[in-house]
C-alpha cells in the first residue's frame, strides 16, 4: 500500500496542529534546553515526511521496501540477489527525497554563511573602535546605551558598552557574561541558522515561524539557566533591566532586547526545576520524533 496520503496526514498534523500546542504549553519556558530539541526535531520530522511522500508520489505502485531496496543496491549494500534497473520513476523517487532535505540543508548552511559574513564585518569594526578588556576577557565598546552582547562562531567575541561597566555592579556583570558565553559555549548561533534555514524552504508553515520565533526565545532562556547556575536570580534580573533598551547587531546574541521583559518575569517568578524524569522523556520524544515518518511510511510487519 503506498504510504503517501498518511505521510501527507502526518506532515499536516506536524507543520499545522502540533506548533500551536507547543506554544499554548506552559513546560516550554520551564524547561528551555529540552524544548529547543523538541522544536529541532520537529523541524526534521516534518522534513523526512515531505521527502518520502514525495518518493511516495512519484512511485505511487509501489511500497517504500522497493525504493529502500533500490537505494541500497545503488550504493553497493544489500543482498546479492539481482535487482532490476530502475525506471524513470523509481529514480524520481530516489531523488525527490535528496531534493527536499538538500534544500533545508543548504538554506541553513546559506543562513550560518551569510550570518558569519555579518559577524565578520563587525568584529572588523570593533578592532577598530572597541578596546580589549583583558581582566573581563570581552571587548568594552564606546556607547551610551549599557548593553552587552556575544558574536559567536569562530573568533568568538563578547561585547560590552562601557556605559554597562560603568553601571553595572561586578556580580551584575558576571551574570551578563556568563549568559554571553552559554550562547558561545552552545553553538546556538547554529540552531537558529537550521530553524531559519527550515522557514525559508517551508516560509507560509506555522511549525516554520512559530520554530523560529520560539527558538529566539528559548535559546536567550536557555543561556538564562547557565547564568543563573552561578548567580542569583535578582542579579540576573536587574542587569537584565539595565540593559533592556540595548540591541544586537546581525548574526549576535544580547541580554537585553525585546525578549528581556518576557525573560526578567520568567527570571523572578517562583520556579521549580523540572523534574530529572520530565528531562529525560522530553530528550526521548526529541530522539524518537525524527523517526516517526519511517515508521508512518514503512510499519513494521509489511
Amino acid at each position: 500500500m503506498n504510504a503517501a496520503p498518511a505521510l501527507l496526514g502526518y506532515a499536516a498534523v506536524v507543520g499545522f496542529a502540533v506548533p500551536r500546542l507547543m506554544t499554548r504549553s506552559a513546560w516550554p519556558y520551564r524547561a528551555p534546553a529540552p524544548a529547543v530539541a523538541v522544536w529541532l526535531a520537529l523541524t526534521v520530522s516534518f522534513t523526512l515526511a515531505v521527502a518520502l511522500a514525495a518518493s511516495q508520489l512519484a512511485t505511487p505502485t509501489e511500497h517504500l521496501h522497493a525504493g529502500l531496496l533500490g537505494l541500497l543496491h545503488a550504493c553497493g549494500l544489500g543482498t546479492s540477489a539481482p535487482v532490476p534497473s530502475p525506471s524513470t520513476a523509481q529514480r524520481l523517487a530516489l531523488a525527490m527525497p535528496l531534493v527536499v532535505v538538500t534544500a533545508v540543508v543548504a538554506a541553513s548552511l546559506l543562513q550560518l554563511a551569510r550570518t558569519g559574513r555579518a559577524r565578520a564585518r563587525h568584529r572588523d569594526r570593533l578592532d577598530k573602535v572597541g578596546v580589549r578588556c583583558d581582566r573581563l576577557r570581552v571587548t568594552v565598546l564606546p556607547h551610551a546605551t549599557p548593553g552587552a552582547y556575544c558574536l559567536p562562531g569562530f573568533r568568538s567575541r563578547i561585547v560590552v558598552s562601557d556605559a554597562a561597566v560603568e553601571l553595572l555592579t561586578e556580580e551584575q556583570m558576571g551574570a551578563v557574561l556568563a549568559h554571553e558565553r552559554a550562547h558561545v559555549a552552545g553553538r546556538h548561533h547554529v540552531l537558529l541558522a537550521a530553524a531559519h534555514g527550515f522557514a525559508a524552504v517551508f516560509p507560509r508553515l506555522p511549525l516554520a515561524r512559530l520554530a523560529r520565533e520560539q527558538l529566539a526565545v528559548l535559546l536567550e532562556m536557555t543561556a538564562d539557566d547557565r547564568a543563573l547556575r552561578q548567580h542569583s536570580r535578582e542579579v540576573l534580573a536587574t542587569a537584565m533591566y539595565e540593559m533592556a533598551a540595548s540591541r544586537a547587531p546581525e548574526g549576535a546574541f544580547a541580554v537585553g532586547g525585546s525578549t528581556a521583559l518576557l525573560r526578567m518575569s520568567r527570571v523572578l517568578a517562583p520556579h521549580r526545576a523540572p523534574h530529572p524524569a520530565f528531562r529525560g522523556s522530553m530528550a526521548s520524544v526529541a530522539l524518537a520524533v525524527p523517526l516517526l515518518p519511517l515508521l508512518v511510511a514503512c510499519p513494521p510487519g509489511l
